[in-house]
């Protein structure tokens, strides 16, 4: 089947081999839009990006037509952390990172909050903010910084709208817009946002709480856990407790049609089937 290939969906892709293969692994699942690392995610390893790598990955993104694509940072960083050295470790790799996503050009940059690990939610959150900014000051580019919503769970600085709204408020207002917030659908209904019974209610609230312009990107996950669990297991589109009838909704609400939807789903034993069939789900919505 010939497509167009002018939707926002896409999908997490493997760099395995070269950063430069992720443009065509997009294609390979009919996708113009893609997440990737830059580096092992488990990792402090800070590796720089070289000219010719840089060079190639355009070179790849536009021969593939890849309209966005950004990076997913190190599961390691906590700039919410009370403990000093963990912090100046976890800024270290947030720049790092964020240079890399600048050398390649990437649209955003989502990154966890970090967790208060003394329990101190509004000293974690001033810890986070001073981390981004930090981060801003001194690296430049085209890059957007995504700070996502997470499950809620223990100490996590991330877990609501109104504490990624107060992160968001303690960045300098001239580094303001280069900062968003990435919604994932498993973590809201995790953290108790029901997307299933108060689809209306729940943007409503992110609009009034952080504003619809700074919704910069949609990860599409369902969920393993129930509502309000504040556990992260994602489970492909319609297999789990959310259901199908979210996605419906998203894929035609006329209000997030430009914001670019990522795929996080589990990849099984055939990454492009698997990526494939979650988006087929996702695209049927616009064809039934």
């Amino acid at each position: 089947m010939n497509r167009t290939f002018d939707d926002e969906l896409g999908a997490h892709v493997s760099t395995q081999g070269g950063v430069d293969l992720a443009p065509g692994r997009a294609r390979e699942i009919d996708s113009v839009c893609l997440q990737l690392f830059t580096k092992q995610p488990n990792r402090w390893v800070e590796p720089v990006v070289r000219p010719e790598v840089a060079e190639a990955f355009a070179r790849e993104r536009e021969l593939h037509g890849i309209a966005v694509a950004g990076s997913h940072d190190s599961y390691l960083i906590n700039l919410a952390s009370p403990k000093p050295d963990l912090w100046a470790r976890s800024l270290e790799s947030f720049e790092a990172e964020l240079r890399r996503c600048a050398a390649l050009s990437l649209d955003f940059l989502v990154t966890h909050p970090g967790n208060a690990t003394d329990g101190d939610l509004d000293e974690g959150i001033m810890r986070n903010a001073r981390g981004v900014t930090a981060a801003l000051e001194r690296v430049g580019g085209p890059t957007r910084v995504l700070l996502e919503l997470t499950a809620g769970s223990g100490t996590s600085v991330g877990g609501s709208f109104e504490r990624l709204a107060s992160i968001i408020g303690e960045i300098p207002g001239s580094l303001r817009d280069r900062v968003g917030v990435c919604v994932d659908t498993c973590h809201a209904y995790s953290a108790g946002y029901d997307l299933v019974n108060d689809y209306e209610g729940v943007w409503r609230a992110f609009d009034a709480v952080v504003g619809r312009e700074r919704l910069g990107l949609i990860h599409m996950n369902d969920s393993m856990h129930p509502l309000g669990s504040h556990k992260d297991r994602h489970q492909n589109l319609g297999a789990g407790t959310l259901g199908a009838e979210p996605f419906r909704r998203i894929m035609r609400d006329d209000a997030l049609r430009a914001v670019p939807k990522i795929l996080e789903t589990p990849k099984g034993d055939d990454p492009v089937a698997g990526d494939l069939a979650n988006l087929g789900f996702l695209r049927a919505f616009r064809s039934d």
